[in-house]
Formats: C-alpha cells, sequence, structure tokens
C-alpha cells in the first residue's frame, strides 16, 4: 500500500457550536414532523381558536354535515394541522384590488 492509500481522509470536523447547529437543526424537524402527527378534538380547537368558532357544539354539528375539514377516527371527530390549514384556506377572503 501506498502511504496516500493510508491515510486518513481530510474531512470537514465539526466544531462545538455547528454540533449545536446541527442538533438543533435536527431538534426543528423531529418537532415538525411530530407535529404533524397531533390531532385536536373539536373541545381543544374551540379553546384554542384554531378556527372562527366560539362554540364545540357548533363546531361538531358543522362536522356532522360535512362542511369543515375533519377527520373521524372511530366515530371521534378530530383536526390535524392540515385540517385546520384548508379550512383556512378554504374560508379566506381575497381583498378587493384597488
Amino acid at each position: 500500500m501506498t502511504a496516500d492509500a493510508t491515510k486518513t481522509p481530510r474531512g470537514r470536523t465539526r466544531t462545538a457550536g455547528s454540533l449545536a447547529a446541527h442538533s438543533k437543526a435536527v431538534l426543528e424537524r423531529k418537532a415538525a414532523e411530530e407535529l404533524d402527527l397531533v390531532r385536536w378534538t373539536p373541545e381543544e380547537v374551540v379553546i384554542k381558536q384554531l378556527l372562527p368558532y366560539r362554540n364545540a357544539r357548533l363546531l361538531k354539528e358543522a362536522c356532522y354535515r360535512r362542511e369543515i375539514y375533519h377527520h373521524q377516527d372511530n366515530g371521534r371527530i378530530t383536526f390535524t394541522p392540515e385540517d385546520i390549514r384548508l379550512e383556512n384556506a378554504r374560508t379566506q377572503i381575497a381583498p378587493i384590488a384597488a
């Protein structure tokens, strides 16, 4: 073997600062992925004011009439972040151009 083949390649080594930035990015990505797994009940949606409903009963009735995006997991109404985004986009009002 030659001397060049036995040398370890010079790669980019990480410093403490770059390790902290890398681990922060990994944690943020993991938190974003876990957020997609969250399911909210109609009561939680009303409390957090994620949709413009002031009453959980009215929200449930709109779900029964299939007027808004939601999931029915084993007969229970739940909302994912994607459902909230779709519903907000559906009810968005565009401003009149001047």
